[in-house]
Order: C-alpha cells, then sequence, then structure tokens
C-alpha cells in the first residue's frame, strides 16, 4: 500500500493505474475498486474522486499503456533517417530492444491480454492498432514487407509471457535483418517461394 501524503493529483492519479494494474494481473478484471483504492493508499472515495466508475479507471489504463508503447516507439525513431521504413524500423526497434526486466515484461503483456477480454478495452485496442497499422502502411515499404517484418517483431516480443528469453545475440541479429529487409525490401522479392 502506498503513503498518499504530500501526493499531487497527478501522482495519485498515477499510483491508482498502477495499482489497477497490478490488482486487475492479480485478480482478474473483477478486481473491486475497493482492492485497487487499498493497493494504491487511498480511500475509495479517492479512487472515485479521480476515476468516476471502474470502467472509466481501465480505460485510462489501457490508454496510458497504449501512449507508453507509442512514445517508445516514438523515441526509437531515427531523426537522420527520411527512407521509406522509418517508422516500421522504430517498430520493430522498440518490440526488439533488450529487456531489463523480463518478468515485467510478461506481467505487462498478461496484463494487456487480460484488459482486451473486456469489449470496451477490445475496442480501444484495435482502434489503436488500426491507427498504428495505417501508420506503418503509409510508411512507403511494400505491404507484404511491412507485414512480414511487424508480425516477425510482434511476435518475438511475446517471447516473455512464454518464459523465453529475448536477450541473447540471435535476437540482436534478427533485429539487425529486419531493419535491413526493410532498407533494401528488394531482397524479400529475390526468395525463391516454390
Amino acid at each position: 500500500m502506498g503513503r498518499t501524503a504530500g501526493r499531487s493529483p497527478a501522482d495519485t492519479r498515477r499510483a491508482l493505474l498502477d495499482a489497477a494494474g497490478e490488482v486487475i494481473r492479480n485478480r482478474g478484471v473483477n478486481a473491486s475498486l475497493d482492492d485497487i483504492a487499498r493497493h494504491a493508499g487511498v480511500s475509495k472515495g479517492g479512487l472515485l474522486y479521480h476515476f468516476a466508475s471502474k470502467d472509466e479507471l481501465i480505460q485510462e489504463l489501457v490508454r496510458s499503456l497504449l501512449e507508453a508503447f507509442r512514445a517508445d516507439i516514438d523515441s526509437r525513431l531515427d531523426p537522420s533517417d527520411d527512407a521509406p521504413g522509418r517508422l516500421t524500423r522504430a517498430y520493430v526497434r522498440a518490440l526488439l530492444a533488450p529487456l531489463d526486466d523480463e518478468v515485467a515484461a510478461r506481467k505487462s503483456i498478461a496484463l494487456i491480454a487480460l484488459l482486451t477480454t473486456i469489449p470496451t478495452v477490445a475496442a480501444l485496442v484495435t482502434a489503436d492498432t488500426d491507427k498504428l497499422n495505417a501508420e506503418l502502411y503509409a510508411d512507403g515499404l511494400p505491404r507484404d514487407v511491412m507485414t512480414l517484418v511487424t508480425a516477425a517483431a510482434d511476435g518475438v516480443s511475446s517471447a516473455p509471457l512464454w518464459g523465453a528469453s529475448v536477450r541473447g545475440p540471435e535476437f540482436r541479429t534478427l533485429e539487425h535483418r529486419l531493419i535491413q529487409l526493410t532498407r533494401q525490401p528488394d531482397l524479400w522479392e529475390s526468395i525463391p517461394w516454390s
């Protein structure tokens, strides 16, 4: 349980979002507001002051997770790179970045999977995914190359959920090759498929 004295409203909101993530991950989507408030170190009334309902709290939690992911992608955009595939390369870098804490990554993936069982959250995530995909499709790469590269990065990024580590040099090699494919999409076309 956190300490509330001296916390700013923004700090309290953040504590409530963090507590919601932790409690929902541990107890499921039916976790109570009382449990979340207690975990954050605030009263239920304090929680309701910041979030009028559990749905509002969950929606804001999901928005914060989506915004953090997008900020991570944006932080990996190379300002000197103006070639087609720039956003796709940042996406690959974000998903294949070496993890400081694979347990935290596993928990985050599990939380998102759990939250997307809620229809309103699924709709929010789908809308965000559609927006990001539209930006990736407009990134200047052939559609099949972008799809292959992002699908590979998506798959590797879920490895911690299954207990796999993505720290090995083979993952740095994969990252390099996926990025290389975005710079030379004709390599994809030269692969014999039959």
